[in-house]
Formats: structure tokens, C-alpha cells, sequence
């Protein structure tokens, strides 16, 4: 072999492994969108994101990539955050931090399959069609936060046994507030108990509002389930605290900060089964064929600590009944 064909041999045979790289196929990109800021989703709920994708095969920088958008609680942020990942070419979008992330990610796309954490039925909502056949280009998971609000207020009575007046917070412009109120309202009845709405819609108002509570002094607070409050727990968990009124949350976030009490669906079980949907959609599966799925975990998280601040003793039925008990 002459020498000029030995060295075109070779850088032939140099190129092949960038020729067999230049024909793998792509990395799938999710579009991970959320209303809050990455500091306030705790890392133990993206590791549950994470293994409920890596149940279905894939691991992330390994064979798929994940784009994460957050909001930093700026609601007028997510269309643009939405059309960003739109532009990059999502493969599929996970929206988890409420309604209106979803409601950016569909009006940004009616063809990239969305899977979606919300806290209340998406059929009235208008995102599926129905639970069963979501129909169109989105399905999740609804983790039942809102329609809970009379095994709250029954978990926090055996708690504060002598309570009567309940001061309801709810934030007016948030998509849960009429739903919150209409469930609230007819348990809190049945249960005899008196309750009076105090609206907060900005971190200013929330204090407004504790300074009307330690005018009125309610006997508890219950705390609506909203991306607002959750954005603002470590405020609402010192004001209680401070204040000395007992507080009822729909979500543990809440009393990992502080918060006396909180019930609600397991987020991180929530964001598993997102990231289950969403890896059988990157093997192919449509998102109008996979039925809504409802939160079957529940979690009672008491804050000891804090109740020993507010002088109060946990029964012992309920330090059994709680999934767990911050010391």
C-alpha cells in the first residue's frame, strides 16, 4: 500500500466515531416551568421528580436534559418563560407550581404534551375535558389541596379543642380563593364553628391582615392553599408564632418552617408520578390518553416545636395519626 492511501486510510478511520456520534439521536429536553423561585422548591421534591423519570429510563444529562424556568412568584413572568422553552424545543413541559403556570404552558403551546401538578379539579378549570380522557395536549396530576379544607379545620379543632372564631386567609386574586371559601364555609358551619374572611394578596397585606387578627384575636387561622402563601411560609409561620395564634396549612412546606400544622397530598409523591407520566410520554405515549391521576398520599405534619411555643399539648391521637412530628 502506497504511503498517500495509508494516510487517507487512517483519517477515515479517525472520523468514524464522529460520525457515529453525529447520528445519535438527539437528547430529549423537558421544560420544567414553575410560578416560585428554585430556592423555595426543596430539593427532596425535584429528587422525587428525578426518580420517577429515572423509574421510566431516563436520567437526567445522561440520556435526557432538563430546562428549569422559575417565575421568582412573578405570575406575569411564566407566558414568557413558557415561550422560551417553546423556542427550545421542549420535548414535553411539566408545570408544577399551580394553575398559572399551566395556563401560560397551553397558551404557549397546543401541540408540546404538558403533564401538571394542581391543587384543585382541573375539569372545572377548564384544562381537560375530563379525568378519565383529558383529551387535548395535557394530563397530571390533582394533588386535592383545595377540597381538604374540612379534614383541616377537623385535625386543627382536635388541637385547639376550644375553638370557635377562625379567621380565614385567602389571597383574592389567586384561582383558589372562590373554591377555598365554598368549602370552607359549609364545614365550618357544620363543625358550629364562626369563621370571618381577611383577603392578602401581597406580602404587605398578609401583615395588614395580622394586624387586624391581633385586634380581633381569633381563637385559630387557616391558612388558604395558594402559591402566594407558600411563596410567603416563612413570614406567615413567624407571624402565627409571634402572634401566638394557632394555624392550620395545606401543605408540609408550611410547618417545615414553623407552621403549627399542615395536611394536605404529598407533593413529593405528586411530582413523582409527573415524572412517571412524563417519561412514558417521551416514549411515545400521548398525553389525551393518560387519565388524570388523584392524589391517594396524604400528610399530617405537626410542628412540635412550635406547639410547645404556643403552649399548646398535641393529643396522642394525633401525634399517631401524623405521618410526622418536627421536634
Amino acid at each position: 500500500m502506497r504511503r498517500r492511501e495509508f494516510i487517507t486510510l487512517l483519517g477515515g478511520a479517525a472520523a468514524w466515531p464522529l460520525v457515529a456520534r453525529a447520528q445519535q439521536p438527539a437528547m430529549p429536553v423537558i421544560g420544567f416551568l414553575d410560578i416560585r423561585s428554585p430556592n423555595t422548591m426543596i430539593e427532596e421534591r425535584l429528587r422525587a421528580f428525578r426518580q420517577g423519570l429515572k423509574d421510566t429510563g431516563y436520567v437526567e444529562r445522561e440520556n435526557v436534559a432538563i430546562e428549569y424556568r422559575w417565575a421568582e412568584n412573578q405570575v406575569d413572568r411564566l407566558p414568557e418563560l413558557a415561550a422560551e422553552l417553546v423556542r427550545r424545543q421542549v420535548a414535553a413541559f411539566v408545570t408544577t407550581g399551580g394553575p398559572a403556570g399551566l395556563l401560560a404552558a397551553k397558551a404557549a403551546t397546543t401541540t408540546i404534551p404538558i403533564v401538571f401538578v394542581v391543587a384543585e379539579d382541573p375539569v372545572r378549570l377548564g384544562f381537560v375535558a375530563s379525568l378519565a380522557r383529558p383529551g387535548g395536549n395535557a394530563t397530571g396530576i390533582n394533588i386535592f389541596t383545595i377540597e381538604l379544607a374540612a379534614k383541616r379545620l377537623e385535625l386543627l379543632r382536635e388541637l385547639v379543642p376550644g375553638a370557635v372564631r377562625v379567621a380565614v386567609l385567602i389571597n383574592p386574586t389567586g384561582p383558589t380563593a372562590e373554591t377555598t371559601l365554598r368549602d370552607v364555609e359549609p364545614a365550618a358551619r357544620a363543625m358550629g364553628l364562626q369563621i370571618q374572611v381577611h383577603n392578602a394578596s401581597t406580602s404587605r397585606e398578609i401583615n395588614a391582615a395580622f394586624a387586624t387578627f391581633v385586634r380581633e384575636r381569633p381563637d385559630v387561622i387557616f391558612v388558604g392553599s395558594d402559591g402566594l402563601f407558600t411563596s410567603r411560609r416563612v413570614q406567615l409561620a413567624h407571624l402565627t408564632t409571634r402572634h401566638a395564634i394557632p394555624a392550620t396549612y395545606g401543605s408540609r412546606e408550611f410547618a417545615e418552617v414553623g407552621g403549627l400544622m399542615s395536611y394536605g397530598a404529598s407533593v413529593g409523591d405528586a411530582l413523582r408520578q409527573v415524572s412517571v407520566y412524563t417519561g412514558r410520554i417521551l416514549k411515545g405515549a400521548k398525553p389525551s390518553d393518560l387519565p388524570v391521576v388523584q392524589s391517594t398520599k396524604f400528610e399530617l405534619v405537626i410542628n412540635a416545636s412550635t406547639a410547645r411555643m404556643l403552649r399548646l399539648t398535641v393529643p396522642p391521637t394525633l401525634l399517631v395519626a401524623a405521618d410526622e412530628v418536627i421536634e
